[in-house]
């Protein structure tokens, strides 16, 4: 397997704007994340120390399954961000640490493509459960110029059961 390129991000990030509610639509396998979940989102807020609150949420069988961890930033960018997750939470968080690397985020700050150096992780996030299929084509083939296996990625299914807030 010949090495990648450093992953490209986004030049800078206003996490003020980034905060709040996102769904997952799109994402690569990951072995805690079970590939039935449904309603996948995050909630970002700042904690008092100014790293940012990560509440992932998602339902399994009909049964909400949370996890907290915490995100810093690594560079003043913004764009490339260390998640951590407590220990209890690893049963479906895709890591217990990790790279959130921020790909690309539309200006609006409604779409956002998230990917780790190494090209295992991978997420498309919207701030609606839904996305257009323009829209979704055009970030999957940017992450598959980065060099992401798109062809594993895993459609989230939205219930109309929301797990954002």
């Amino acid at each position: 397997m010949r090495p990648h390129p450093p992953l490209a991000t986004v030049s800078a990030i206003d996490l003020q704007r980034y905060l709040g509610s996102w769904y997952e639509i799109e994402r690569l396998p990951a072995r805690q994340e079970p590939e039935a979940a449904t309603d996948v989102s995050a909630h970002y807020s700042f904690n008092p120390d100014g790293s940012v609150r990560v509440h992932n949420r998602c339902l399994q069988q009909g049964t909400l399954c949370e996890s907290v961890g915490q995100a810093t930033p690594i560079d003043a960018s913004n764009s490339k961000l260390q998640v951590t997750f407590t220990a209890n939470a690893l049963h479906w968080v895709p890591f217990a640490r990790g790279d959130y690397w921020v790909m690309q985020l539309d200006a609006g700050y409604t779409t956002t493509l998230i990917g780790s150096p190494d090209r295992r992780h991978l997420w498309l996030l919207a701030r609606l459960p839904q996305m257009d299929a323009t829209t979704r084509r055009h970030y999957i083939a940017y992450a598959r110029q980065q060099g992401f296996d798109v062809d594993q990625l895993i459609h989230t299914p939205h219930t109309g059961h929301p797990t954002a807030g």
